[in-house]
């Protein structure tokens, strides 16, 4: 059983119960879910994953203190702590009396703030552009399991709708190191006799790949070691994993570099098809750094639009 199955398996069977005869008064207030860290956030987990923080717990999430006060707050993490140690084979950690980092209970806010540094709703431009992508992966990923107050899904909803000004600004810093490394590196390092600088090369091409495929599919790229994995959700993403594995495993012998750099153009090519489908661009030539110019000069908000074209790649 996927640890998103369990969590959920759990709070039906024991959350949901203890919340209605314990806390009925805040039945509809408190949200339940399985969001943050952990491969089993993303349903990636597997039997390797489960060597550590694998266990059924769940997330319940409280709005302010003017909603909920802090004995009633401390009530339930008590309640949460007694729940079963047990469940379906599997044993709770004993990390503390409150459910451990990643479960048990939380105020909305402090979790967000936790994670981003800031609360959805107060997003600025500065803080879209700061923000790792996989920080955000980590504020929507998961599932919600009961939030009648909307309170945890507005939120969510609120980080999955990220500016299209933002998105083109993080694109186009990622289309030109695509460019730089890839298209026009890769090859001079070879030229140089470096072989490790071209490997290096060769994957700032596919990290670079990686990110600017994210954000044309609007989707935060999770945490690098999970990667390649949600890579292959993504629409052509299985053939795209492949390309992107090949160059990173693969030497620099003449036959095979050459090889690698029309691999590296082919898919510089595809971006481009999908930059034009899109209507991202203007420009029409198979040069990425003149198609990541042009996503930049695309952007709306001229503040934005100004700032360096790698402020957030």
């Amino acid at each position: 059983m996927k640890g998103l199955e369990l969590s959920r398996a759990y709070y039906e069977a024991y959350g949901a119960p203890m919340i209605h005869e314990q806390f009925p008064e805040y039945e509809e207030i408190i949200a339940a879910a399985l969001a943050g860290s952990g491969s089993e956030c993303y349903g990636y987990d597997d039997d390797i994953s489960r060597d550590h923080d694998f266990e059924p717990g769940f997330c319940l999430f409280l709005p302010g203190e003017d909603i909920v006060d802090r004995r009633t707050a401390f009530q339930l993490e008590r309640a949460y702590a007694k729940l079963p140690r047990s469940f379906q084979g599997v044993e709770r950690q004993r990390l503390s009396p409150v459910g451990g980092a990643r479960h048990g209970v939380f105020r909305l806010e402090e979790w967000f703030r936790e994670k981003l540094g800031v609360l959805p709703e107060e997003m600025t431009p500065a803080d879209w552009l700061r923000l790792p992508s996989y920080a955000l992966a980590e504020a929507v990923n998961g599932a919600v399991f009961r939030d009648d107050a909307g309170l945890l899904t507005d939120a969510r909803n609120l980080l999955r709708a990220v500016p299209e000004d933002i998105r083109r600004k993080r694109l186009a810093g990622n289309l030109l190191l695509m460019a730089q490394s890839g298209q026009y590196n890769y090859r001079r390092c070879l030229a140089h006799g470096e072989t490790g600088a071209a490997q290096l090369a060769a994957a700032e091409f596919a990290r670079h790949t990686m990110s600017a495929v994210f954000w044309l599919n609007r989707a935060y790229q999770p945490y690098y070691k999970w990667s390649f994995r949600a890579l292959r959700d993504l629409p052509g993403g299985e053939d795209l994993a492949r390309s992107l594995e090949w160059l990173l495993s693969t030497g620099n012998e003449p036959a095979q570099a050459e090889e690698k750099y029309f691999a590296m153009e082919g898919i510089a090519s595809e971006i481009i098809d999908q930059l034009q489908a899109q209507g991202l661009t203007e420009a029409v030539c198979g040069d990425l750094e003149k198609h990541a110019y042009s996503v930049n000069d695309g952007i709306r908000d001229a503040e934005i639009r100004n700032l360096h074209i790698l402020t957030a790649e």
